[in-house]
């Protein structure tokens, strides 16, 4: 059986899905059928139906429920790995986090983010719900966006939390940090979906199997080195995989109790505020 199968190119992404997607583990009769999207294009692909098996945000998540469901493999969830809010001019470091006392002073600055339905758009609403000019971009755009002065601050996530200091950039805030100090727990950035109207059987076995290839991963770090590097090619070893241990973890493996208490209150929050639809069906696989 062919399933369809929607990834970004990301390092942490080809680390977990190199084994299986190159058949170096027991995919059980399954091959896979791979599109290389950044994360926002999975989201929308997601909510068209178009891919049997995708990663998305976990605020996308909230969206594309009524047809998938949460496999319990391949997530990123963790501590310190949250999305950055990044300046060019150092002045306005005070002045937006001055809003996080008073929430006032900083509705007039445009800030690009890297998608409406990203976990790192949904963090930033929680943080500074005042911020409300915000410019979609591709998330590699971000930065040069900001070194043009084209948006006053900029979201940040992946590989460009590594790069931004060289770039003459400042950090506003760890928006990671920010959850984790709201809340305790891991924040849930991404995870791995699965068509609801997909037999059972088959559910279970591509679960199995994802998590077979991020153990494979763990087992062999640089067996699929080639092919992260083939989709990271203006990134150092040295950054890949920085970026790989950040974001590939116990939860990737497994989401266990923690993973899925992060999730739950995630959405908890979110439903609480309004911003994601009434959930009508289950979150996880089982």
């Amino acid at each position: 059986m062919n399933l369809t199968l929607g990834f970004s190119p990301c390092p942490n992404d080809t680390f977990i899905f190199d084994a299986m997607i190159h058949h170096k583990i027991d995919t059980e009769g399954l091959t896979f059928d791979v599109s290389y999207e950044d994360v926002e294009t999975l989201n929308h692909k997601t909510f068209h139906q178009e891919l049997a098996i995708s990663k998305l945000s976990f605020h996308a998540y909230a969206y594309a429920l009524e047809n998938y469901v949460l496999l319990d493999a391949g997530s990123a969830l963790g501590f310190g790995v949250g999305p950055l809010l990044i300046c060019k001019q150092e002045a306005l470091v005070k002045q937006v986090l001055q809003t996080l006392k008073n929430e006032t002073g900083v509705s007039d600055l445009t800030i690009a983010i890297p998608g409406k339905y990203t976990t790192a758009n949904f963090l930033l609403g929680l943080a500074f719900p005042q911020l409300q000019r915000k410019e979609t971009m591709v998330f590699s755009e971000i930065e040069p966006a900001l070194l043009k002065e084209q948006v006053d601050l900029g979201l940040i996530i992946h590989e460009n939390r590594f790069t931004y200091q060289d770039k003459g950039l400042h950090k506003v805030i760890d928006l990671g940090d920010f959850w984790e100090k709201e809340t305790g727990c891991a924040i849930p950035l991404g995870g791995i979906v699965i068509r609801r109207d997909l037999p059972e059987d088959i559910k279970a076995k591509v679960n199995r199997i994802i998590r077979r290839s991020v153990e494979y991963a763990f087992e062999h770090p640089t067996s699929g080195l080639d092919f992260i590097r083939s989709h990271a090619q203006e990134m150092s070893e040295e950054v890949m995989y920085k970026h790989i241990n950040l974001y590939v973890n116990k939860y990737s493996v497994d989401l266990g109790e923690e993973g899925r208490k992060a999730i739950k209150l995630m959405f908890d929050k979110a439903l609480a505020l309004n911003v994601i639809p009434a959930i009508a069906k289950t979150l996880f696989l089982n």
